[in-house]
């Protein structure tokens, strides 16, 4: 079984998003939403572990390595649980979890419990105030700034004017804004609701103190 002393050596020292403080949180918030949900505690750790172990940092070139940190980091998974002696099928329920978490840039959904557990779990740390905190440091990671105003078109569609920044503010109503309705265990749905609140009365401040109106 793969440990969080292992997992140091898998994560960036130089991304405060996607690194191990973040994982640790993870596998903390997957221990207790699989215990209440009936998952397999082993598959669960092992993918909370491994889910952001390849190209997960904002800055990661080229792009589209990125973009597919879930598909890179399972197959990192396969090659540090065939080390640990793990059976196929039970290294492929791993897999399926790590690229089943991702909001954006993945069309393989959580079909398990455990996925469905780690899938949760990482979306809670996006919700609240180490949520807030997160989102503005990846903005920021990427050069975006920590708020511009929205187009209309975005405002619409969820779609950039050429050259519009994508601030913490774009990402909060283009992802954090829906994460709540993502989940898909009760548990998880319980914990968000705090969380969520938290996270939309924060930004309702932050364009109201950008915009002049406090």
């Amino acid at each position: 079984m793969p440990t969080p002393e292992q997992a140091r050596a898998w994560l960036p020292l130089d991304d405060p998003v996607h690194d191990y403080d973040h994982v640790m949180r993870v596998y903390s918030m997957a221990e207790i939403i699989a215990k209440e949900e009936g998952a397999d505690l082993e598959i669960v750790r092992a993918a909370a572990l491994l889910h952001d172990a390849v190209g997960s940092t904002p800055n990661a070139q080229p792009a589209s390595h990125r973009n597919n940190h879930h598909g890179n980091s399972a197959e990192y998974a396969l090659v540090v649980l065939k080390q640990e002696g793990w059976s196929d099928d039970r290294i492929k329920a791993v897999q399926h979890c790590i690229r089943a978490h991702r909001f954006r840039f993945t069309t393989e959904r959580p079909e398990t419990i455990e996925a469905k557990v780690l899938y949760d779990a990482d979306k809670l740390d996006v919700l609240g105030a180490i949520g807030a905190a997160r989102t503005i440091a990846y903005a920021i990671l990427a050069g975006q700034p920590v708020y511009a105003q929205p187009s209309e078109k975005f405002l619409k569609t969820g779609t950039k004017e050429p050259g519009e920044p994508h601030s913490s503010y774009h990402e909060f109503l283009f992802k954090l804004i829906k994460v709540k309705d993502t989940l898909h265990t009760e548990t998880a749905r319980r914990i968000a609701a705090a969380r969520h609140d938290f996270l939309v009365a924060y930004y309702q401040e932050l364009v109201a103190e950008a915009s002049g109106e406090k």
